[in-house]
Protein backbone atom coordinates (compact mmCIF):
# COMPACT_ATOMS: atom_id res chain seq x y z
CA UNK A 1 0.00 0.00 0.00
CA UNK A 2 1.83 3.30 -1.18
CA UNK A 3 0.18 5.24 1.91
CA UNK A 4 0.43 5.43 5.32
CA UNK A 5 -1.22 2.55 6.98
CA UNK A 6 -2.75 2.26 10.47
CA UNK A 7 -4.33 -1.23 11.58
CA UNK A 8 -7.56 -1.42 13.17
CA UNK A 9 -8.59 -4.06 15.19
CA UNK A 10 -12.52 -6.11 14.41
CA UNK A 11 -13.72 -4.32 17.60
CA UNK A 12 -12.50 -0.70 16.07
CA UNK A 13 -14.08 -1.79 12.63
CA UNK A 14 -17.39 -2.51 14.43
CA UNK A 15 -17.16 0.86 16.57
CA UNK A 16 -17.00 3.03 13.20
CA UNK A 17 -19.57 0.86 12.07
CA UNK A 18 -21.81 1.48 14.89
CA UNK A 19 -21.57 5.41 14.67
CA UNK A 20 -23.26 5.23 12.04
CA UNK A 21 -27.44 5.10 12.52
CA UNK A 22 -27.93 3.58 8.60
CA UNK A 23 -25.20 1.14 9.05
CA UNK A 24 -26.73 0.20 12.71
CA UNK A 25 -30.31 -0.12 11.02
CA UNK A 26 -28.29 -2.76 8.70
CA UNK A 27 -27.65 -4.45 11.41
CA UNK A 28 -23.70 -5.04 10.42
CA UNK A 29 -21.93 -7.03 11.91
CA UNK A 30 -18.07 -7.82 11.39
CA UNK A 31 -17.25 -11.29 11.31
CA UNK A 32 -13.76 -11.67 10.21
CA UNK A 33 -10.72 -9.18 9.79
CA UNK A 34 -7.59 -10.51 7.99
CA UNK A 35 -4.92 -7.23 7.20
CA UNK A 36 -2.10 -9.47 5.32
CA UNK A 37 -5.01 -10.40 2.81
CA UNK A 38 -6.64 -6.78 2.92
CA UNK A 39 -10.02 -8.94 3.32
CA UNK A 40 -12.93 -7.99 5.79
CA UNK A 41 -16.33 -9.99 6.12
CA UNK A 42 -19.48 -8.44 7.67
CA UNK A 43 -23.10 -10.09 8.09
CA UNK A 44 -26.35 -8.13 7.81
CA UNK A 45 -29.15 -10.25 9.36
CA UNK A 46 -32.74 -10.25 7.77
CA UNK A 47 -35.68 -8.34 8.63
CA UNK A 48 -38.85 -6.85 7.34
CA UNK A 49 -37.60 -3.46 6.36
CA UNK A 50 -35.19 -4.78 3.77
CA UNK A 51 -38.21 -6.71 2.31
CA UNK A 52 -38.91 -6.01 -1.21
CA UNK A 53 -42.23 -6.75 -0.91
CA UNK A 54 -44.73 -6.94 2.23
CA UNK A 55 -44.32 -10.42 3.21
CA UNK A 56 -41.97 -11.43 0.34
CA UNK A 57 -39.20 -12.36 2.83
CA UNK A 58 -36.95 -11.26 0.27
CA UNK A 59 -34.24 -8.56 0.06
CA UNK A 60 -34.68 -5.33 -1.55
CA UNK A 61 -31.95 -4.56 -4.08
CA UNK A 62 -31.20 -1.17 -2.20
CA UNK A 63 -30.10 -2.46 0.88
CA UNK A 64 -27.93 -4.89 -0.73
CA UNK A 65 -26.29 -2.12 -2.50
CA UNK A 66 -25.85 -0.21 0.67
CA UNK A 67 -24.06 -3.59 2.24
CA UNK A 68 -21.82 -3.77 -1.01
CA UNK A 69 -20.94 -0.04 -0.86
CA UNK A 70 -20.00 0.27 2.91
CA UNK A 71 -18.40 -3.16 3.47
CA UNK A 72 -15.92 -2.08 0.23
CA UNK A 73 -15.40 1.22 2.16
CA UNK A 74 -14.15 -0.65 5.56
CA UNK A 75 -12.11 -2.91 3.52
CA UNK A 76 -10.11 0.02 2.62
CA UNK A 77 -10.59 1.79 5.64
CA UNK A 78 -9.31 -1.04 7.96
CA UNK A 79 -5.89 0.12 6.88
CA UNK A 80 -5.93 3.43 5.51
CA UNK A 81 -7.95 4.49 9.21
CA UNK A 82 -10.24 7.12 7.61
CA UNK A 83 -13.40 7.36 6.09
CA UNK A 84 -13.24 7.45 2.11
CA UNK A 85 -15.56 8.96 -0.01
CA UNK A 86 -17.49 6.13 -2.93
CA UNK A 87 -16.51 7.23 -6.53
CA UNK A 88 -18.35 4.67 -8.29
CA UNK A 89 -19.99 1.39 -7.43
CA UNK A 90 -21.91 -1.56 -9.18
CA UNK A 91 -23.90 -4.34 -8.14
CA UNK A 92 -24.60 -7.55 -10.09
CA UNK A 93 -27.52 -9.58 -8.21
CA UNK A 94 -27.33 -13.06 -9.38
CA UNK A 95 -30.53 -14.88 -7.32
CA UNK A 96 -32.70 -13.19 -5.26
CA UNK A 97 -32.02 -13.91 -1.24
CA UNK A 98 -34.74 -14.72 0.38
CA UNK A 99 -35.43 -15.09 4.39
CA UNK A 100 -31.78 -15.06 4.86
CA UNK A 101 -28.88 -13.24 6.31
CA UNK A 102 -26.34 -11.98 4.28
CA UNK A 103 -22.72 -12.31 4.39
CA UNK A 104 -20.61 -9.72 2.59
CA UNK A 105 -16.82 -10.10 1.84
CA UNK A 106 -14.48 -7.22 0.84
CA UNK A 107 -11.34 -7.78 -0.78
CA UNK A 108 -9.13 -4.90 -1.43
CA UNK A 109 -7.26 -5.33 -5.43
CA UNK A 110 -5.79 -1.91 -5.61
CA UNK A 111 -5.28 0.91 -2.80
CA UNK A 112 -3.24 3.26 -4.21
CA UNK A 113 -2.51 7.15 -4.34
CA UNK A 114 -5.61 8.37 -5.12
CA UNK A 115 -8.10 5.50 -5.99
CA UNK A 116 -9.30 1.80 -4.41
CA UNK A 117 -10.84 -0.86 -5.95
CA UNK A 118 -12.42 -2.77 -3.88
CA UNK A 119 -14.71 -6.62 -4.87
CA UNK A 120 -17.32 -7.68 -2.86
CA UNK A 121 -19.29 -11.07 -2.85
CA UNK A 122 -22.46 -10.89 -1.20
CA UNK A 123 -23.82 -14.68 -0.09
CA UNK A 124 -26.64 -16.08 2.06
CA UNK A 125 -27.03 -17.98 5.12
CA UNK A 126 -26.65 -21.52 2.91
CA UNK A 127 -23.55 -19.80 1.17
CA UNK A 128 -24.95 -19.26 -2.11
CA UNK A 129 -23.62 -16.03 -4.14
CA UNK A 130 -26.29 -13.66 -4.39
CA UNK A 131 -24.56 -10.74 -5.41
CA UNK A 132 -20.94 -9.00 -6.43
CA UNK A 133 -20.39 -5.47 -6.51
CA UNK A 134 -16.88 -3.70 -7.25
CA UNK A 135 -16.41 -0.12 -5.74
CA UNK A 136 -13.95 2.71 -6.50
CA UNK A 137 -12.88 4.83 -3.47
CA UNK A 138 -11.39 8.33 -3.23
CA UNK A 139 -8.07 7.50 -1.14
CA UNK A 140 -6.54 11.02 -1.68
CA UNK A 141 -5.98 12.88 1.94
CA UNK A 142 -8.82 15.17 3.13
Amino acid sequence: MSQTSVVLTQADVQEWLDRSPFIRFLGLRVTALDHAAQRITMHAPFRAEVERGPGSDQWHGGPIAAIVDTVGDYALIMSLGRGLPTVNFRVDYLRPAIGTGLTATATVRRAGKSVGVVDVDVLDDKGALVAIGRATYSTLPA
